[in-house]
């Protein structure tokens, strides 16, 4: 009875309790599966050196505003108190000084020629907003390249753990063959002896595999910002399309397209315009400045006795100039031309990167394509080579270092075509990025 009664029991929490309570069981709602796309769109979306790059373009946007408003003129106003130890009167004017004196200016001033210092800051700030947007796009395309990097070398390490996984299903199998064979006496220990060393060996490759995807998932979830724990899914892409421009169209499109040039031209442009700045205190600056006053002995500045001027107005034209600075202008400007040879040796040098990066990649693309199309040739002749000495070997016609040599091989010739396959794949993205092309595959 008491048997029965636990069945029971036991009948209805297994079939009853995950009807009522499905929360709590075992089954799982398969993960999104990411597409290149999706990634790098995502990657797009939460990168925080992209999001700075961003803020960096909304701070020029806001200095070059602040900038422009050193065209117009600046009203200000100051309202004054004054204490006299005792008021100055002259018989029979009587008192032509208070003892308090109160003052309230509104004044306005209008830049008329500022050296050239406004217009060159302006001109700086807008410029300096130039490269700011440049910038951003330029980090986006890091992105861009960052994503498919990550994308197809998860890809990769997936289909690497895929065939070390069946190196050492097959090579097991191999190892108990021998083994069997062995104790029938067909065989000789070495054999077998070979077959366990080989195994362990996989093995080994195995978990450095396995260890690589781990790795690869790490950084596809950091890429993404999603938890590095998350699990991973991702879309495939098997097919591959040659490359089909020669490299004088991908120089010539680099030159072109780069935004690293623009950005280095712009940088001169700064440079340049600092220079002109500099040379301000060549100059004089002229002012236009006009007020408007109240005076008054209380604090309503409504005149009194001893205020002969309650109320007036005056204009005025303000030219000065320091010409004696003791090298201060002249050294200034030195400066900043050297700034601006920089600014130019450092377009050189980035027209060389630039050059060297392009015929890499290039080299790249183009090495992995041939190697693609060796290897593909070459997936069918190794697996019909492995079949045989199996075959061969059950024959008793092959020896195991036949069969494990004919596994070794099949299982370089899969290693060789998922690397080729892949680093082809990330090698024209390269290419892309080196371009100055910002393009989704």
């Amino acid at each position: 009875m008491i048997k029965k009664t636990f069945f029971m029991l036991f009948f209805c929490f297994t079939i009853v309790h995950p009807l009522l309570f499905p929360a709590l069981s075992t089954a799982q709602e398969p993960g999104e599966t990411f597409t290149l796309k999706q990634t790098i769109e995502n990657a797009i979306k939460v990168n925080l050196e992209l999001q700075s790059y961003k803020e960096e373009t909304k701070a020029a946007m806001a200095v070059k505003k602040t900038q422009l408003a050193n065209f117009f003129p600046t009203l200000s106003a100051t309202y004054q108190y004054k204490r006299n130890d005792e008021a100055i009167s002259t018989p029979p004017f009587g008192i032509i000084g208070p003892e308090n004196e109160y003052k309230f200016v509104t004044s306005l001033t209008q830049p008329l020629f500022t050296r050239f210092s406004v217009l060159n800051s302006y001109k700086i700030s807008s410029l300096s907003l130039d490269a700011a947007r440049i910038n951003e796009k330029l980090k986006r395309n890091e992105v861009i390249f960052e994503a498919k990097n990550i994308y197809f070398g998860l890809l990769k390490t997936q289909k690497l753990l895929k065939v070390a996984q069946q190196t050492v299903t097959q090579i097991t199998a191999q190892k108990e063959r021998a083994e069997n064979y062995y104790k029938v006496g067909l065989t000789p220990l070495n054999d077998f002896l070979q077959a366990q060393v080989e195994l362990a060996n996989t093995k080994q490759d195995f978990i450095v595999a396995q260890n690589n995807l781990e790795i690869a998932k790490l950084n596809f979830n950091t890429l993404i910002r999603r938890p590095i724990k998350s699990p991973v899914e991702i879309e495939d892409i098997l097919d591959h399309t040659p490359f089909e421009h020669i490299i004088d169209y991908c120089l010539e499109m680099a030159k072109r397209k780069r935004l690293e040039i623009k950005i280095a031209n712009l940088e001169i442009e700064i440079a340049e315009k600092k220079l002109a700045l500099a040379k301000k205190g060549y100059y004089p600056s002229i002012n236009l400045e006009a007020n408007y006053f109240f005076n008054g002995t209380d604090w309503d500045v409504d005149g009194g006795e001893g205020i002969s001027d309650p109320e007036g107005w005056n204009i005025a034209a303000v030219a000065s100039w320091n010409f004696l600075e003791w090298g201060r202008s002249y050294h200034g400007v030195k400066e900043k031309l050297s700034r601006v040879y920089q600014a130019k040796y450092n377009k050189e040098k980035i027209l060389d990167n630039i050059n060297l990066e392009v015929n890499q990649a290039y080299l790249k693309t183009r090495e992995a394509e041939k190697n693609i199309i060796t290897i593909e040739k070459a997936i069918e002749q190794a697996k019909e080579n492995f079949r045989i000495s199996k075959e061969r070997y059950k024959g008793q016609m092959a020896t195991s270092t036949d069969v494990l040599d004919a596994q070794t091989l099949l299982s370089k010739t899969m290693t060789n075509y998922y690397n080729a396959l892949y680093d082809h794949k990330i090698s024209k993205a390269a290419l892309y990025w080196a371009m100055g092309q910002e393009i989704i595959e």
